[in-house]
């Protein structure tokens, strides 16, 4: 699949972790926006959305949602402004899922091939719920949607929530089959990151 880019989302506060650089903190002595990033290592561009606070890896881009803290709605937007005209999928990922592998991404890539009427594709939990900020998407619906949601809010998409953003959208889910955690487990907690840390040993 050509033009296929990647966008991650690395801002929000991580309260139940203190305020701290939440994607920076390192699982298996790398820190999970890194690990993300490795999952979509063929994927050109990268695009990290969120504070400047540590350097990206070299070949990403760095760009914040405008306002600064808006909101993953807000970051997104960011994100696609900066992928080139020709880009026709985007892996939209949350900066901390340490877990996510590149097979789990390709398992993403070939669920939306095979499913031409799909504006994207997430998986979905054992309890049935999407994981939205682990799916991978078709540029021009996503860029629609951003756009409709923008003048549905007025201008501004500050605090947009992200099951706003894709309403309307054909979402096809895919259910995790691989051995191991689920790629789309995230950090919120302590408990979270200890439970990744020993996975990943």
């Amino acid at each position: 699949m050509s033009g296929y880019a990647a966008v991650v989302l690395t801002g929000g506060a991580a309260r139940r972790l203190g305020g701290v650089d939440k994607p920076g903190l390192p699982i298996g002595g790398r820190p999970m926006r890194d690990r993300v990033l490795a999952a979509v290592a063929d994927a050109t561009p990268r695009i990290v959305v969120g504070p400047g606070t540590v350097p990206v890896p070299a070949g990403v881009r760095l760009t914040r949602e405008e306002p600064a803290g808006g909101g993953p709605v807000a970051a997104v937007a960011a994100g696609l402004a900066l992928l080139p005209p020709d880009t026709t999928t985007v892996a939209l990922l949350a900066g901390d899922l340490p877990l996510l592998t590149a097979t789990a991404v390709g398992e993403l890539r070939r669920a939306l091939a095979a499913d031409p009427g799909a504006d994207g594709v997430c998986p979905i939990d054992a309890d049935g719920r999407r994981q939205s900020l682990c799916g991978l998407w078709r540029a021009a619906p996503l860029r629609t949607a951003v756009d409709r949601l923008t003048v549905d809010r007025g201008g501004t998409l500050a605090g947009a929530s992200v099951r706003a953003l894709l309403t309307g959208l054909t979402v096809a889910e895919l259910r995790w089959s691989g051995a191991g955690p689920p790629p789309w487990f995230d950090c919120d907690t302590d408990d979270d990151v200890r439970r990744a840390e020993e996975w990943t040993r």
